[in-house]
Order: structure tokens, then C-alpha cells, then sequence
């Protein structure tokens, strides 16, 4: 008996990725190749910029450092594989290494979920306490807040990933979506999965909800205080200062919360994956744009990179 079930056991898993496009993956490998190129760059672009400019050496750029940080490991954890399917008939991936891909894709979605919330209330003491700024939110504590980001992150998914692991799959093995998530594993196994669904709906209710919720009430805080500013000119330049940060967490959890907040069987699977590639590929390639074009300090300090490295450039050329 034991042996029979040992031959039905998955080992591994398909990617059928987007199988009703089949026609265009010549297309999409090179915009998503173009959209990966530049998320990375870009954010390793801002990181580079903030880490050489003393004069960024604060924690609002430091947290934004940790965001691009994440935001170039979670899109590479996904794109890569996504891109390699378009052009390659070998879409398998290992039972271990779809575990492994959920896993860390889960942490990084939650350690942003945790940074984001840092980053509203580091804005909400520099513009609502503004005189306490400097002594409760120091380098050090910047620091701190950005480790348990990644650590309290890193920690959520281990519950919903060890269920998930545990369950049985038996066939059949192809994965509707593009990568190793919850939802299309849940829907592949062969055992109950009520225990697991209402787990993983528990923990992602409650950490999107948190985080959701500590981030709007800095944001209230925020624009009521921005509005009892007198001046137009001194509200345009606070506005200016958490603007970048709004948008992103507006747009990051728009997607998010229409993904995770309902239990899982009530999703249609095309819908979850235009939400999976708003998140996944397209927030972070929006990142590096919004704070570049919205933050005056960004734009200066990269001016100032970018004629260094002419510079170099210059005198490397005449040496030769």
C-alpha cells in the first residue's frame, strides 16, 4: 500500500505559466527581459547612489535602501524562471525547489509588507514630530527596524509552507501560473486543504491587515498635520516628502489586498495572475522611477554619480 502511494508522489511540478499566449512569448520574454533589466538596475542604481552620498546617510534613505534591496531579490526569485519558460520546453521545477521558491518569495512580500509600514512611521515622526525626529528615529534604530523587517518577514511563511509541503500531491503536476504559489499549489493537491487555506488565510489577513492599517493611520496623521500648515509653499514641501513613499504603498497593497484578504477558492486564477504580475514584475520596476522623480535629493546625488563616472570615463580614456 505504502509503496503504490510512493509511486503516485509528485516530485515534481510543471509551470504552465500562460499557456493561452503561447503565440506571444517571443514578445513577452523580451518586454519582461527589458522590465527585469531595468528593475534591477534601477534599484541597484539607488542603492549605489544613497550608499556614496554621505549626505543620504539617513534613515529615510537607509530604509530605502533595505526596500530596493528587496525588491531586487523578490523579482529575480520570480522573473528569471518566468523568463526561461518563454523560451524553454523544459518548464519543470522540483518539488523542493517549488517549496523554496514559495518560501522566499512569501518572506520578501512580507518583509516589504513590514518595511513599508517602517518607512509610513518614519515619515510620520519627521513630519508630526519633527523636533523628536533626530532622537527617536536615529541610525541605529533605522537599523534595527530594517532587520526586523527582514527577520519578522522571513519568520511568517514558515507555518503556511511547512503545511503546504505536507500535503498530498498525486497528480496531476502542472502549475496554472507562472510560479510556485499558494493558491494554484492548494488546487494540485490531493488531500484536504481546509486546514491549510484557513491558515495561510489567517496569517495573510493579519499581516496585510496590520501593516495596512498602522500604515493609513500614520497617513491620517500625516495629512492632518500637513493641512494645518499655513503656508502652500510648507505643505507642497512636506507633501513632497512622504509623495514617493504614498504611491508605492498604494499601489502595493491594492494588489495584495485583492489577492490574499478572501479565502483562497473564491479566486479565478487568470485575475490572480494580472494581480501576481502588477506586484511582482510591475511595482518594483516603478520603484526606482517614482523615487527618482519625485525625490530631489535622488536626482541630485545620481547627477552627481553620473558625472563622476564621466569623469572616470574621461581620464581612463585619455590614458589610453
Amino acid at each position: 500500500m505504502e509503496t503504490e502511494k510512493n509511486l503516485t508522489t509528485v516530485s515534481e511540478f510543471i509551470i504552465l505559466g500562460f499557456p493561452s499566449l503561447q503565440k506571444l512569448y517571443p514578445v513577452l520574454f523580451l518586454v519582461f527581459l527589458i522590465i527585469y533589466l531595468f528593475t534591477v538596475t534601477g534599484n541597484i542604481l539607488i542603492f549605489v547612489t544613497v550608499g556614496l552620498n554621505y549626505n543620504l546617510h539617513i534613515p529615510m534613505f537607509y530604509l530605502l535602501n533595505h526596500l530596493s534591496a528587496m525588491e531586487v531579490c523578490y523579482t529575480s526569485i520570480i522573473v528569471p524562471k518566468m523568463l526561461s519558460n518563454f523560451v524553454s520546453q523544459n518548464r519543470r521545477i522540483s518539488f523542493n525547489g517549488c517549496m523554496i521558491q514559495l518560501y522566499l518569495f512569501s518572506s520578501l512580500s512580507a518583509s516589504e509588507c513590514y518595511l513599508l509600514t517602517v518607512m509610513a512611521y518614519d515619515r510620520f515622526l519627521a513630519i508630526c514630530k519633527p523636533l523628536h525626529y533626530s532622537s527617536k528615529m536615529t541610525n541605529t534604530t533605522s537599523m534595527q527596524l530594517a532587520c526586523s523587517s527582514w527577520l519578522g518577514g522571513f519568520i511568517c511563511p514558515i507555518l503556511p509552507v511547512a503545511l503546504i509541503s505536507q500535503l498530498e500531491f498525486c497528480g496531476p503536476n502542472q502549475i496554472n501560473y507562472f510560479y510556485c504559489d499558494a493558491q494554484p499549489l492548494l488546487r494540485l493537491a490531493c488531500s484536504n486543504t481546509h486546514v491549510t487555506e484557513t491558515a495561510i488565510t489567517i496569517l495573510a489577513t493579519g499581516l496585510i491587515f496590520t501593516s495596512f492599517l498602522l500604515t493609513v493611520i500614520s497617513y491620517i496623521f500625516i495629512i492632518s498635520t500637513i493641512l494645518r500648515i499655513p503656508s502652500a509653499t510648507g505643505r507642497k514641501k512636506s507633501f513632497s516628502t512622504c509623495g514617493s513613499h504614498l504611491t508605492v504603498v498604494i499601489i502595493y497593497y491594492g494588489t495584495i489586498v485583492c489577492m490574499y484578504i478572501q479565502p483562497m477558492s473564491r479566486f479565478s486564477l487568470d485575475i490572480n495572475k494580472v494581480l501576481s504580475l502588477l506586484y511582482t514584475v510591475v511595482t518594483p520596476v516603478l520603484n526606482p522611477i517614482i523615487y527618482s522623480l519625485r525625490n530631489k535629493e535622488i536626482k541630485e546625488s545620481f547627477g552627481k554619480l553620473t558625472k563622476r563616472i564621466l569623469k572616470i570615463e574621461n581620464s581612463l580614456n585619455k590614458e589610453n
